[in-house]
């Protein structure tokens, strides 16, 4: 060997591969091979420290802080019985609110479409003054 002070050892037990480019683990400050670098891969008993995961709550997607040594899906449990915001009768709202005044028209839309000449409000179809028979002013809003 011409160079034995370069590189270090891979630190995991059953590999002890001589390494010229090393990592060092952020966690544990160990160093490994390529192969042995991820914190399931040498078994960390630091990783806690770094994997840090946030739960988000399934109904209302409101992160949930987790203290050390909580078991998350307890925490998202108690989460979602007392603290959740989640309203059922919000996500069933009806978004077509809008009905059209047109004697025999049942449409709705989901955004007023008011005549500019009566005030009434109409579905698409009965929007412009002659399509809803608009008994508001005579004169034309435009010249055209």
């Amino acid at each position: 060997m011409e160079l034995p002070w370069l590189g270090e050892h891979c630190s995991e037990r059953t590999c002890k591969q001589l390494d010229f480019l090393p990592l060092k683990c952020d966690a544990c400050g160990e160093v490994f091979c390529k192969d042995h670098i991820r914190y399931d891969d040498h078994k960390c008993s630091s990783a806690y420290k770094k994997n840090v995961q946030v739960p988000v709550c399934p109904l209302c997607n409101t992160p949930i802080p987790v203290q050390k040594g909580e078991i998350p899906d307890i925490v998202v449990g108690a989460h979602i019985d007392k603290d959740c915001k989640y309203n059922p009768v919000q996500q069933k709202q009806k978004i077509f609110t809008n009905k059209c005044v047109k004697p025999g028209c049942k449409r709705k839309e989901m955004v007023k479409v008011v005549c500019e000449q009566c005030g009434g409000s109409f579905c698409i179809k009965h929007r412009h003054p002659l399509d809803h028979d608009c008994k508001g002013s005579s004169q034309p809003i435009s010249k055209a």
